[in-house]
């Protein structure tokens, strides 16, 4: 987990042409999305697509599978559960610091990390993408990360966010961020948004998780 400073991020929407800046409390984000090894370790399942490869990212998850992923970690480690989740919703205690999903503010001052270009660096030098991963996925790691220590921001695979993405018009959809391993260059810029249902298995969605500030 890379512990990140408190700071002011200005996301945007393409769709709705909208802009709000949104202020980011300090953080814990882990270095990389979360791997098969580390899904299989915590749950006990591989629902990934790809081949069995330990440092893959963990793809083929929904939203639920996320968020009770990270409360199994959280119990792994002896922490408070950062979610209490029913049959039909999820509530996010924010008092607790167990391990739970980066706001989609968190993702993106992260992904950014200082920058405000559309992308940390060179575009084939810190993300898989379709014009350079064969269309597979890539071990995590690989790539150069930004300059506060984070791997494959951008590429590689989407990764989920806490947040509801337009209630009014999507319902219960979740944000996604990041661009993934199919995607053309444009879609893998820090300000991308994309959006999918909770319950959805994608082969090109994983996430990697947050806790507050230690």
């Amino acid at each position: 987990m890379v512990p990140l400073p408190s700071g002011t991020v200005l996301l945007s929407d393409r769709r709705t042409q909208r802009t709000w800046p949104v202020e980011v409390a300090s953080y814990r984000l882990a270095a990389y999305s979360v791997t098969q090894a580390e899904y299989v370790r915590i749950t006990g399942e591989r629902p990934s697509s790809a081949p069995p490869r330990d440092r893959l990212p963990v793809e083929g998850v929904s939203w639920w599978d996320a968020v009770r992923f990270c409360n199994a970690l959280s119990s792994f480690e002896g922490l408070p559960a950062a979610y209490r989740i029913g049959a039909e919703s999820v509530e996010w205690d924010r008092s607790a610091d167990g391990y739970r999903l980066p706001t989609e503010a968190e993702w993106e001052y992260a992904c950014r990390a200082g920058t405000d270009g559309p992308r940390y660096g060179p575009l084939d030098e810190i993300a898989w993408h379709r014009g350079n991963s064969d269309e597979l996925p890539h071990e995590v790691g690989g790539l150069r990360p930004n300059s506060w220590g984070l791997h494959d921001m951008l590429g590689n695979v989407w990764e989920w966010c806490w947040d509801v993405y337009d209630a009014e018009v999507y319902g219960t959809y979740r944000v996604l961020r990041g661009g993934g391993w199919f995607d053309e260059r444009w879609s893998c810029r820090a300000s991308v948004r994309r959006r999918s249902h909770p319950t959805l298995l994608l082969d090109d969605v994983g996430f990697r998780v947050a806790r507050g500030a230690p």
